[in-house]
């Protein structure tokens, strides 16, 4: 169980990609839910965005926030699972600098609870490029709830201890 210290909050600028090839801002509920929890949580939002499910189009996004150094997190939605459209994690792999094994792990671990073994369809990721952290979620809203309530929120808040990830973030470019 995580614990937050007294010292001050620091907002992250978060970056918000939805990959649907049906979706657009008018129905896009999973991608708002992210833009509201992060905003409640005291982060800025640099962009969202919605691209189709193509591998092209998802790197060419984030590749481009990648490079922004005004941009700390980048979190997409959508493209995680297994049918023939779905790429994110084929588009965001090879941008990656290091993977984070352990939020799909967890991220699955968590969704069991709800979904049951409908959560092995998840290939929900996340990993580090140039400094900027990536998520890579489901879908759906109830996925990017529990990602971000369960996992993201916590990780991206300084004062969560024992650790997190925004203490590291000084250290990410050492070579």
């Amino acid at each position: 169980m995580s614990t937050k210290t007294e010292k001050h909050f620091i907002p992250l600028n978060i970056a918000i990609l939805v990959v649907s090839d049906s979706r657009t801002e008018a129905d896009d509920i999973s991608g708002n839910t992210l833009v509201e929890r992060a905003s409640a949580a005291g982060h800025h939002i640099s962009e969202k965005k919605i691209v189709p499910d193509n591998i092209y189009q998802i790197r060419a996004a984030v590749s481009n926030w990648i490079v922004d150094d005004a941009v700390n997190v980048i979190i997409s939605t959508g493209g995680t699972g297994v049918t023939g459209r779905d790429g994110t994690p084929e588009a965001i792999l090879p941008l990656l600098d290091k993977v984070l094994d352990g939020f799909g792990e967890t991220f699955r671990m968590l969704s069991y609870q709800d979904i049951k073994t409908s959560t092995i369809q998840s290939r929900a990721l996340a990993g580090v490029a140039n400094a900027t952290y990536l998520f890579c979620l489901p879908g759906s809203a109830s996925a990017c709830r529990t990602a971000w309530d369960l996992l993201i929120n916590a990780q991206l808040d300084h004062r969560t201890r024992p650790c997190n990830l925004v203490q590291l973030m000084p250290r990410l470019m050492e070579s």
